[in-house]
Parts: C-alpha cells; sequence; structure tokens
C-alpha cells in the first residue's frame, strides 16, 4: 500500500534530495571526476587544495619528470579525459551562443563513466545510447573519439553515419570547431590542429599531423560509407534509419561492425532517440539489456538534465495539486522542482509528446515513441464507456443474399454470434431520417485474413446527450457478397440507416463480381452513401460510385477527425478492442497511417469513416432525457 506523506514531510524530504544534487564538480582539480584519483599538490593549478590526478598518471615515468606548466598539462590531458575537454575544448552555449569550456554534465559524466570502465578494462568500446533530447549525447561521443584521436592513436579513422548525411556533417562540425580554439601549445609539434579535405574523397577530412580521417556517412547513401577502412563509428539516430529492401540498417551495421577488429579503444557506439517498438534499434537495446550482446545500454532520462527543473513558489499548493504520473515521479526519487518543469512542459506539448521526447524511463521511450497517433491518455479515457454487449447473435432475413435478405429481417440470439449489441433500434421508427449509420470495413474471406467489421452507429441517442454512440458491432470472416447483404440488413434493421461501405476491397478485387455487389446493392439499398465528384467542366457535383474511397488524402482527413472525436470525448464507445487498435495505430513519418506490425485496424477504420461522414450529415435536434 502506498505510505501518504503529508505536505510538511514531502518539502522536508525534497530539502534532502535537492542537497544530494549539490555538484561541486571541478574537472580542473579533479573533485567529484571519474575513475581511481588520488590527492597531489600541484604548484602548476591555481588552488590550494590538492589535485585529483588519475593514479595511472602519478605511475608514468614522465610523471616524476615534470619540470614545467606546459609539461604537466601534456602529461594530464593524455590520461584525464574530463579535463581535457575543460582546458582544450570549447562548445557552443545553448542560451547564450557563446563558446565556453566543455565541463561534462551529469548524463554526460555517466556515459563517460561507462566508456572509460571499459577503456581500462582493456575492452573495446561498444555502447548502445538510448536518449533523452538536448544534454549532449552526440557531443560527448564525438570528443571522446577526437581524444582518442589527438590523445591516443594515429592513424585511428573514425566513421559518423546518421539517418541523413547532414547530421552527420553537423556532428564532423563539432570537431572542427572544437580544433579552431584548441590550444596550440598543446598539440605534438605545436601545428595548428586542423582537418584537412581528402582528395578524391569529398566525404572525409583528415586530421592533420595524425592521419586520422574522418568520413561522414549516411544511412541512406551506405555505399558511399561501406568498405571503409575505420576503427571507430559513431552510429547517430540509428532508430530512424530507413528499412527496405535496397537499404537494411542490420546489413549495414554487420559489415561496419565486421571490418571494426575487437581490440582495446575501437568503438562502435549506436545512439538515438526512440523511434517505436520492433525495430532494429529496439530489438538491439533489448538484447543489450538482456545481456545477449556485446553492447553496454545506457539510458539517460530527462530529469537527469540540470536545466529540466524549475522553482516551486508555493510547494503546498503544487503538492495539493499533483496528479497520478507526477505522484509517481515523486515515488520514484525526483525533486518537486524536476517535476515542476514536466508539469509546465506537459502543458506544452502534451502528455504523449512527453513520454516520446522526455522519457522517464527505457520502456516509457520506446512504447511512448512520436510515431504514435492517439494520445493513451485520451484513448483511456474512452474506454471509460467500454462494457459488454447486452447481448450476442447475429441477423437474418428471408434469405442470406439478394433483396430477399432485406425481407423479414429479424435478430437471432447466439452466444457465439458476430453481432455485438449494446442498444437495439428504438422501437419507435424516428419520423427524422438517418438517426442510425452503418459502416463497412471489408477484409478478408479466409480466418487468418482481416476481419470484416459492421459497425452501427446512433447519431442521437438520448443516453449520449446528444454525441454519436456505437451501438453495435458484427466482426468476421465471409464472402464479400454476404457482408454486403449482411451489412444491408443490419442497416434495415436499424430503421433504414444510412449505409457507408468501404469500398477499396470491393473495387480493386479482380474476380468482377465483388466490384457489382456494390451497385447490386444500391438497386436494393436507397440509403447508400454515395460518393459524388464534381464536373471539371461545369463545375457541378454529380452522383459517382457507392461506398466510400480511402485514399492518401480521405484517410489523412478521416484520421484526423477521429483524432479529434478521441481527444475531445467527441463520441461514445462501446469496443474494448476499438481502444487497443487505436493504442497500435502508427504515423510513420511518410504520410502512411497503419496498425503496429501485428496488429489490426479494422474495428478503427470503422470509426474513422463513420465519424467523418456523421459530421457532414444535416443535424437533427433531438430531446435530451
Amino acid at each position: 500500500m502506498e505510505t501518504i506523506l503529508s505536505p510538511a514531510s514531502i518539502i522536508e524530504e525534497n530539502r534532502r534530495r535537492k542537497q544530494l544534487l549539490t555538484d561541486n564538480y571541478d574537472p580542473i582539480t579533479g573533485f567529484g571526476s571519474h575513475g581511481d584519483r588520488i590527492p597531489v599538490s600541484i604548484r602548476w593549478e591555481e588552488s590550494d587544495s590538492p589535485v585529483w590526478l588519475p593514479r595511472a598518471m602519478t605511475l608514468d615515468e614522465r610523471y616524476r619528470s615534470i619540470s614545467s606548466a606546459l609539461d604537466y598539462r601534456k602529461l594530464r590531458i593524455y590520461y584525464d579525459f574530463e579535463y581535457w575537454c575543460a582546458l582544450c575544448v570549447k562548445v557552443r552555449h545553448k542560451l547564450s551562443g557563446r563558446r565556453i569550456p566543455l565541463v561534462l554534465n551529469a548524463p554526460q559524466r555517466r556515459v563517460l563513466a561507462s566508456l572509460e570502465e571499459m577503456r581500462l578494462a582493456g575492452r573495446p568500446l561498444r555502447m548502445i545510447l538510448l536518449k533523452s533530447r538536448q544534454w549532449g549525447g552526440s557531443t560527448l561521443v564525438q570528443m571522446y573519439f577526437a581524444w582518442i584521436q589527438m590523445q591516443h592513436r594515429r592513424n585511428w579513422n573514425s566513421l559518423i553515419c546518421s539517418h541523413l548525411k547532414a547530421t552527420s556533417f553537423i556532428i564532423r562540425r563539432m570537431y572542427q570547431q572544437m580544433l579552431a580554439s584548441y590550444p596550440r601549445e598543446l598539440t605534438d609539434d605545436g601545428a595548428v590542429p586542423r582537418l584537412l579535405s581528402v582528395q578524391g574523397d569529398s566525404n572525409s577530412r583528415e586530421l592533420a599531423a595524425r592521419g586520422c580521417i574522418i568520413t561522414a556517412g549516411s544511412s541512406i547513401a551506405q555505399e558511399s560509407s561501406r568498405g571503409f577502412d575505420c576503427s571507430m563509428a559513431h552510429l547517430s539516430e540509428v532508430a530512424f534509419w530507413k528499412d527496405s529492401s535496397l537499404m537494411s540498417p542490420v546489413d549495414f551495421i554487420r559489415a561496419t561492425a565486421s571490418g571494426i577488429p575487437l581490440e582495446p579503444l575501437t568503438a562502435i557506439i549506436m545512439e538515438s532517440t526512440a523511434n517505436g517498438v520492433g525495430d532494429f534499434f529496439h530489438d538491439s537495446w533489448l538484447r543489450a539489456k538482456q545481456g545477449t550482446s556485446s553492447y553496454v545500454p545506457v539510458f539517460v532520462p530527462w530529469y537527469e538534465i540540470e536545466m529540466y527543473r524549475m522553482p516551486v513558489t508555493d510547494p503546498d499548493d503544487f503538492i495539493a495539486h499533483m496528479n497520478a504520473y507526477e505522484k509517481g515521479l515523486w515515488q520514484k526519487g525526483l525533486t518537486l522542482e524536476m517535476i515542476a518543469w514536466y508539469r509546465a512542459k506537459s502543458l506544452e506539448i502534451g502528455p504523449t509528446a512527453m513520454h516520446a521526447e522526455y522519457p522517464t524511463d527505457d520502456v516509457e521511450a520506446f512504447v511512448n515513441s512520436g510515431s504514435n497517433v492517439f494520445s493513451s491518455e485520451n484513448v483511456e479515457s474512452l474506454r471509460l464507456t467500454c462494457c459488454d454487449a447486452v447481448e450476442r447473435g447475429d441477423i437474418a432475413g428471408a434469405a442470406v443474399t439478394g433483396a430477399a435478405a432485406l425481407h423479414n429481417v429479424r435478430f437471432v440470439p447466439d452466444a457465439d454470434g458476430c453481432l455485438s449489441v449494446w442498444e437495439r433500434p428504438c422501437p419507435e421508427v424516428p419520423a427524422q431520417m438517418d438517426r442510425y449509420l452503418v459502416c463497412v470495413d471489408v477484409g478478408g474471406r479466409a480466418a487468418s485474413s482481416d476481419y470484416s467489421v459492421i459497425a452501427v452507429f446512433d447519431r442521437f441517442s438520448p443516453d449520449s446527450y446528444g454525441v454519436p454512440a456505437v451501438v453495435a458491432q458484427w466482426r468476421g470472416h465471409c464472402d464479400h457478397d454476404i457482408l454486403g447483404w449482411k451489412a444491408a440488413a443490419i442497416a434495415r434493421w436499424y430503421h433504414d440507416a444510412k449505409l457507408v461501405i468501404e469500398s477499396n476491397s470491393l473495387e480493386s478485387a479482380s474476380d468482377g463480381h465483388s466490384r457489382y455487389i456494390l451497385e447490386e446493392l444500391r438497386g436494393e439499398y436507397h440509403n447508400m452513401y454515395v460518393r459524388q465528384l464534381r464536373d471539371r467542366v461545369a463545375g457541378n457535383l454529380y452522383d459517382s460510385s457507392p461506398g466510400f474511397h480511402t485514399n492518401r488524402s480521405t484517410k489523412a482527413r478521416i484520421i484526423a477527425s477521429l483524432i479529434a472525436h478521441v481527444r475531445d470525448g467527441a463520441y461514445i464507445e462501446r469496443d474494448h478492442e476499438a481502444c487497443n487498435e487505436m493504442l497500435a495505430y502508427e504515423f510513420d513519418g511518410a504520410s502512411t497511417y497503419h496498425a503496429r506490425k501485428g496488429y489490426h485496424d479494422d474495428i478503427l477504420m470503422t470509426r474513422a469513416i463513420a465519424l467523418y461522414v456523421i459530421e457532414s450529415m444535416p443535424v437533427v435536434d433531438m430531446p435530451m432525457p
């Protein structure tokens, strides 16, 4: 059972947590720096206190013969990466724009600790880094590579490969900008450090006097990077690499890894923000977490980043208004100032975007990626009206197909039937037209194929306070002609409801008969949805084929409509499976909506089409209860 704390105890605990966050880190004195260090009095540092030097540095023969500040600094930058960053590297400050010394922040130091543990143990550097945004992960990786190339290895080539070549060039530009302000006296021969062009290769630059080539490539133009002789690979935003028959992240990274020997100071670092589940990056992350790969998994949550905090002026009021998620953050050990920033940012971009852009844990990062179409919070609100059907059975007429299928229409109870009924048709035949709407998504005939779904909406149910409500649903497999007549029979039972059939599957069928089903139904059932076209010459609208045709344009419109209905609670859902489909519905970034691999979207599509059509139908006032 969760312990309920008083506001006073929370405030006192918050003071304690903030004290623990007090960071006296100083890479010049070595205080708080990583690794095995010992305190030493150094006259060349402007400090009366001891300087914490790497123990390995003090064991070097050169340490005993240091006679100048320059000798001291040259030796220390060889052993002490954090000192090298603060002394030699300048980066652009995100807010002021000024170039300042690179003093590693807490997340960067945690990633460095993993890299140094591997390096000092003589192991190859292999890491998969799952990132939140804007804490300098790419900067840390690239500067660590630069340190190895400038201090530890000559002729040690490196590769930068991102989802776009422009991103790779931006990462390499960090290297170039670092060299522009690099202390000349700390180079081997006093030469100006710079990147030189490589003849015949516009993607590569050579680090002068070190013989190290840095090549920038992309996952799209993979051939430009294949076969490149490198010892270190920085693979950025791997989750966004395209996977097709022509380009595969698996093949490219396998080819890159096979060319990098399992030797000390060789490196393969994969880093990315999450982009959904089931892709190469997600699979690689899971293998690393399970310990079945050579990669060390490192996740950086948003709350470790110091800039993501803001003052809490009224702690009592803030605590009183903490929601369930925020209380969970407190239980994880976060401070009120961290939670305050999270609340403010969530109000700005929404909770779903927060889970994707600023994940609290790795599971949240992958499941709630930016590819999700529907807010999980909104879907769970929609689920509150879902419940078991009142009745199950099927619809029957005088025949299964043909005009007779629309005569003597009745409901036949059957516990195993495909028709779920939450509300039967109202007893009185409505005076107004089209109180009910029936929408059909056509699936396959075989049991292994997509389902066909027939959904019934009540546009004006007093019980739903005037918003559309799902009142019945048929879901199963059958021949297309039987499906069409069954849908018409259900529409007849619901007082000659407007019948909307998604026509793509029928119009594209090769047997010819499927395309004829719509026209045959139109001849017998007179309240079918018919899409209209505009005469290009006269500009007049005229009837076209019966049925709703889903294409790139109409799909974008109907999904946008459904998103709004779900967000605003503007319709009543009854089927839990509809909510499940929404949680697994994705946008792939190329104007394509689809169900996540292994999931269906047949119920979802009936909602999207039906609610879109309902929006264009005349509004009829109904008496409220």
